[in-house]
């Protein structure tokens, strides 16, 4: 039992002065911590022990550190006295007398519910309902408080209340669970439902405590989606608190303790489970970034169910108004203008599917990368197994075909809207880490779709971390995080289990031999469906032939376009007049678009190009219409087999279709 004997609680003492505080905590039938008002911080506080009574004493865990022991059950009623006190107590003003105080140091006393002494008696209410017992031997008759208590408790036991009902309580004791064995199961078992619990503990402002009913699991909930400054164990066992971990953790306190609450168990990673506490009164998560006691945390933010915008927005008030953690805080500075940050533009190409180049209504061509997300990679694997064989990353990246193709198929040539989030500054090369130019980062989206976010539910990328001061990421960054969630948690793409894709794409278009053997399978097969995948010049481009899961290059038939610049042996080659037109007027017609053509002899070897070319005399380009260049013409009749009058009807198209060049070949 929890009770006060009378050689411990030492001779009588005259009654002390009349004391208020607020109860903060119920520790049993028979002891309470009070503290008082906060100034500047968290009060002090006390604990009182109820003179004259007994109650019993709650369960304890045995010690970690001592293997041997056992658990300690609740005694009859104990829970059911703490609980008397806890509901009527917590967070309520009382008034009290310390009577005894031990050398130990422990006080006790009358405690009074109100502001003076005609409030309720609590040892009374608690003798009276039968929750305690009255400690008779250190009685004396002289007292009228005590011979009010003996008589309270015999009319207790006269109604047979408690203590003195039928059955000696063994119906009271709680089966108490302290461990789960698997978590991960018990959380996904309640399927995100709001659990009644009450909060038994708070180690800081993030972390609690939890008795979940009516089973009586203790758990230890971490709130999802943000992080309190902590108290750090060090070496010699003592704690050192972080900045405002006090006040965080007094700021919970103050709000949650021993009060009933619902828990939402969301996510349990890495045996950490995760939740949110619902109190009539308001969502502590946000409370505790809106009053800047917590930052948001990307990890478990994703699982947030309440609205992770919310948490943002909290955060995001706190900052401005530079209170606690956030006292340094200096916002980054914007560097765009309003028409530079969000503007409407066509995409041209996709690089590497986590980049587009898009032309702007002013005719400039931008590179804009998708914020916050990584293309698939390499992850530990030789680039480039085969010391002979050229690494491909388009091909030979998991993946990276795959998500390509996505954003190929949904962008190209579509007008999308762009918003740019942030900047990311050019860096040097350093050990190990390439440099990098500087890159525009944005979130794209078309027909209100969030093409990053497309991508990363489909597992075709991965969100990228960050520290937490950093807050350079997408705008969208949260539903990010959700995105790859359910595409880890459904086995998408990069996070499936079953084997990777592998394309063997056989480049053929450098090997004139190889070309040559190649010719007449196409030639049979007819017209064939390509991707447009490189522009070399105006009229030289590489395709890719899914069916035939081979690259080749080719001319368009009878025409050449100025040569633009490139690297020679000798130097770089000087670009012709026009060549970086015609390059561009065919780039935005064709590049990474659905062709078909057919195939014709190959470019006659004496003209000495070194590549294969096909010769396709109206190669159609199924999505223009247009004859795709910007050419002069080759008047080579008798070496290409074309006659005058073709020729003629090249010249007269081209013409219609503004032709600025013409060569002085013919």
């Amino acid at each position: 039992m929890a009770s006060v004997s009378s050689s411990s609680q030492g001779a009588p003492a005259p009654t002390g002065p009349l004391q208020r505080g607020i109860v903060k905590m119920v520790l049993s039938g028979c002891a309470i911590i009070v503290r008082g008002q906060p100034r500047g911080g968290p009060p002090p506080e006390r604990q009182i022990n109820l003179s004259n009574i007994r109650a019993g004493a709650m369960a304890r865990r045995a010690a970690q550190s001592q293997p041997d022991t056992k658990d300690t059950p609740d005694e009859p009623w104990a829970f059911q006295a703490r609980e008397f006190l806890r509901k009527k107590l917590i967070g309520k003003e009382v008034c009290f007398t310390v009577e005894t105080k031990t050398t130990s140091g422990r006080e006790y006393g009358v405690v009074y519910l109100g502001k003076d002494t005609t409030g309720e008696n609590i040892a009374e209410s608690l003798v009276s309902e039968g929750l305690a017992t009255v400690r008779r031997e250190g009685i004396r008759g002289n007292i009228p408080e005590q011979v009010r208590l003996c008589e309270i408790e015999d009319q207790a036991k006269a109604s047979k209340k408690g203590f003195w009902s039928e059955g000696g309580g063994l119906q009271t004791i709680r089966d108490l669970k302290y461990t789960i064995e698997n978590p991960r199961n018990f959380v996904d078992s309640l399927h995100q439902k709001p659990v009644n619990a009450i909060i038994e503990h708070v180690r800081d402002g993030s972390v609690v405590r939890a008795l979940l009913l009516p089973d009586y699991y203790l758990v230890t909930v971490m709130l999802s989606g943000i992080k309190c400054p902590v108290f750090r164990r060090e070496a010699d066992g003592t704690e050192t608190p972080e900045p405002f971990a006090a006040e965080a953790k007094f700021f919970t306190e103050s709000r949650l303790l021993q009060r009933d609450v619902q828990i939402i168990l969301e996510s349990c990673p890495n045996q950490i489970i995760l939740g949110t506490i619902l109190h009539p009164n308001g969502n502590i998560t946000e409370l505790l970034l809106k009053e800047g006691f917590a930052r948001c945390v990307d990890w478990s933010m994703a699982v947030y169910t309440q609205g992770a915008e919310k948490l943002r927005a909290a955060e995001r008030s706190a900052k401005e108004r530079k209170v606690r953690i956030w006292k340094d805080y200096v916002a980054p500075t914007a560097n765009l203008d309003q028409k530079d940050r969000q503007f409407v533009a066509k995409v041209v190409q996709v690089v590497n599917a986590d980049a587009l180049v898009v032309k702007l209504n002013s005719g400039e061509y931008k590179t804009i990368h998708l914020s916050s997300i990584r293309p698939p990679r390499n992850e530990g694997e030789e680039k480039n197994k085969d010391k002979d064989k050229r690494f491909r990353p388009l091909y030979d990246i998991p993946y990276m075909f795959e998500a390509r193709e996505f954003l190929r198929k949904k962008l190209i040539g579509k007008k999308v809207n762009v918003t740019v989030d942030y900047i990311r500054a050019a860096t040097g090369p350093a050990e190990g880490t390439p440099a990098f130019a500087e890159r525009t980062c944005a979130t794209v989206t078309i027909g209100g779709i969030n093409i990053a976010e497309a991508l990363v539910s489909k597992g075709l990328a991965t969100v990228i971390r960050y520290r937490q001061d950093d807050d350079q990421r997408s705008s969208h960054y949260d539903e990010l995080l959700a995105a790859e969630a359910r595409a880890i948690k459904n086995g998408k793409g990069l996070h499936s289990k079953k084997e990777v894709p592998i394309h063997r794409v056989a480049d053929i278009s450098g090997d004139t031999q190889k070309a040559r053997q190649f010719l007449p399978f196409l030639q049979r097969a007819g017209r064939s469906e390509a991707v447009v995948e490189y522009i070399f010049s105006g009229s030289r481009l590489k395709l890719y032939m899914p069916k035939e899961t081979c690259l080749i290059t080719f001319l368009l038939a009878g025409i050449e376009c100025p040569r633009s610049s490139r690297n020679t042996p000798g130097g770089v080659q000087v670009a012709e007049p026009f060549s970086d037109e015609a390059m561009l007027f065919t780039k935005e017609l064709v590049l990474q678009r659905e062709v078909s053509g057919s195939a014709g002899p190959l470019w006659p070897p004496y003209l000495q190009f070194d590549a294969f070319f096909i010769l396709i005399f109206f190669f159609t380009f199924l999505h223009t219409g247009y004859f795709a260049v910007l050419a002069s013409f080759l008047f080579h009749t008798s070496q290409s087999k074309f006659e005058l009058l073709q020729v003629t009807f090249l010249l007269h198209e081209c013409e219609k279709n503004g032709v600025h060049y013409l060569s002085n070949s013919g």
